[in-house]
């Protein structure tokens, strides 16, 4: 039995349920925070595009030249850790292209994941994490990591005025 698959189905269901939550707030309120100091939904799903990208690619097969496709080197600063969400939309990039970010850096996960290799799981990471230290730890904290934020995007979209999911 594969062992990514099920990693691949949890990173699924994550994505559908933060997708869900996501696609309910009004583009408008994308970058408002319900009070000072508070994070956004832009940052949010900017943060979770740019996770993934280190958690599927860049700790199991390096970085890549065509990898600028997925994430602009913009997304690192703006969404990476330490980064500090601010409410200026002029700030970031649209939310169109956060959107194109989080989609395509999961499209990409999926893809890439599809082929590989078992044997890598147990493979050191070389930059380890407090939630883990191999390849295969950096993949099963993913859709952890993406659930973590689920409930971020939650609490939100109730503050900024939205019903809960049912």
């Amino acid at each position: 039995m594969s062992h990514v698959l099920p990693i691949v189905e949890q990173m699924e269901l994550a994505r559908r349920y933060n997708q869900g939550l996501v696609d309910g707030v009004a583009a408008e309120d994308w970058f408002r925070q319900p009070s000072e100091g508070v994070s956004h939904v832009a940052w949010q799903v900017g943060h979770l595009a740019v996770a993934q990208f280190f958690l599927t690619m860049d700790r199991i097969r390096g970085r890549r030249d065509d990898d600028a496709k997925l994430l602009p080197d913009e997304f690192f600063r703006l969404f990476g850790k330490g980064s500090t969400p601010e409410p200026d939309p002029g700030n970031y990039p649209a939310v169109e292209e956060i959107l194109a970010a989080f989609a395509g850096v999961h499209a990409q996960a999926v893809a890439e994941l599809a082929e590989l290799p078992e044997s890598v799981l147990d493979e050191p990471v070389d930059k380890p994490h407090p939630a883990f230290s191999t390849k295969g730890g950096a993949l099963r904290f993913c859709p952890l990591h993406e659930m973590l934020h689920a409930g971020q995007i939650g609490l939100l979209r109730r503050l900024l005025g939205n019903a809960p999911l049912r």
